[in-house]
């Protein structure tokens, strides 16, 4: 683990956000990282096709922790 520095307007935008979707700043930080990295990944791909593929990932990799 690391640390990150960010520009502080950014900062108060992950801030704002993480209050808005009932995450910590760190969790919201790590979606928005996470959805950029696969929307460059996946030009083609909209925003809501890029979180039903990771639904999709993460029902399969509980499924599978269950069985």
């Amino acid at each position: 683990m690391g640390l990150v520095k960010i520009d502080e307007s950014l900062h108060e935008d992950v801030r704002r956000a993480s209050t808005v979707m009932c995450r910590s700043i760190n969790a919201q930080a790590e979606f928005w990282m996470k959805i950029g990295m696969l929307a460059e990944a996946n030009p083609t791909l909209a925003f809501t096709d890029i979180v039903q593929m990771q639904l999709q990932s993460a029902t399969a990799a509980a499924e599978t922790d269950v069985a």
